[in-house]
Order: C-alpha cells, then structure tokens, then sequence
C-alpha cells in the first residue's frame, strides 16, 4: 500500500534533560498547557505532554520528556532517552552547577540516542539580579557543544515556544527527507511506557490506526516518528 505525504502525521520526541530545579518541569507546562506556577514537585523518574503544532501546513505532534534532574533516577531516565529525535539541555541562570553539567547530560543523551537535534536553554533569565552565569560563558558552552543558545523565561512566557519550534522545524525536515513509503510488514502497537514498533534506523516508525471521520476528508492512515 502507497501513502502519499498529505496522509501523514508526524510525532516528534524531544527530551528536556538538566540537574533538578533549573525549570524542566514548568517549561513544558508552560508550553503545553499554558500555565505556570511555583509549586512543582521535583520529577520522579519521567514525565509527558505533547502538543500539536503547525510546520509548514502539517500537523506535528510535539511529545515532551521531562527527566529528573537528580542521579538516584539514572537507571531509570536513561531508558527514556532511546528513540529520541531532538534534546533540549537546560541550565539556570541562578545555579552554577546546574551550567557546569549541562556537557554530562548531553553525554548521557548521546549514549542513548547519538547525535540528534538539540539546544542549549539557558532559563530563568528574569533572575538576572541573581545570575551566577554570564551571557558570555554560556555563549561559549554553546559554540563548543555546536548547537543553539536560547535564553528563556518560564515565568515571562519569553521564547518557551520558539525552543519547541525550532527543534520540530528541524526534525520535520529531517524526516521529510528520510520519508519513504513502504509500509511494515505487521502493525506495531505502542503505549506510552511499553512501547511496541517497527523500527528505523532514523528513530522513526509507522503505525497504522483505525480508520476515522475527518472533516478535511483526509484518510486516517498516519506515519508517527516516536520512540
């Protein structure tokens, strides 16, 4: 059977990794769910939201992966790194050993996944007054790991989204080149914790679902790149 691309959707995992506290948590749901509030409770183990965003007229599911911050859950987040398509690596302005770790987690990452698309957050930037990091050594941190620095504010809502974007802008295009139409021999099934697929070596898969009404009179055939 042959899709054409209109038929598609695709799903992006991004993982936010970071030391406890620096933000990872209320990023994303600042981003998905558009709240903020000071009153998280530290991350056991993994955490997950998406949302759907647009890219060039398609729809993309953008899945987001809060990691705990602290070593004790090491065993337990790293298997949650597999399959990743993108990273965000996250430091904050008021913690220096957060900054000094970002290049530990971004090995820990790449042990799982290899290289993939990531950024450098430099976040709690309304907190200047308290900074123990300079806007000139994080630009440094970001030149020697080569990838991009975007300094955020949670709590302002100051450019959550444009990290989001930018890392799905990326991967979609990657994707799109990667594309290709044969469908798998069986349909893989996946849940959210076991998953179940028919893997690339891109970290894409494609799932087959039920056939749905849709209002744009699309066929409900979809190709998802997920864990």
């Amino acid at each position: 059977m042959i899709m054409r691309e209109e038929e598609l959707e695709i799903a992006i995992k991004v993982v936010i990794v970071g030391n406890g506290g620096v933000g990872k948590s209320s990023m994303i749901q600042r981003y998905c769910k558009g709240i903020y509030t000071r009153d998280y409770k530290k991350t056991i183990g993994v955490d997950f939201l998406e949302r759907m965003i647009d890219i060039d007229g398609e729809d993309v599911r953008v899945m987001l992966w809060d990691t705990a911050g602290q070593e004790e859950f090491d065993a337990i987040t790293k298997a949650y790194y597999r399959g990743a398509q993108a990273c965000v690596l996250t430091f904050s302005t008021t913690d220096r050993c957060s900054f000094e770790a970002v290049k530990d987690w971004k090995k820990k990452v790449e042990n799982e996944c290899g290289e993939i698309p990531t950024v450098l957050v430099q976040n709690k930037i309304d907190l200047m007054d308290q900074a123990m990091v300079t806007f000139e050594e994080s630009e440094a941190l970001a030149k020697s790991l080569g990838v991009r620095l975007f300094r955020t504010s949670v709590k302002e809502d100051l450019n959550v989204a444009g990290v989001f974007r930018y890392l799905a802008t990326n991967c979609h295009e990657m994707i799109k080149e990667q594309y290709n139409t044969v469908l798998p021999l069986s349909t893989p099934t996946i849940s959210q914790f076991s998953p179940t697929f028919h893997s690339k070596s891109n970290g894409t898969i494609i799932l087959t679902r039920p056939l749905k009404k849709s209002s744009k009179k699309k066929n409900m055939l979809k190709k998802c790149g997920m864990i």
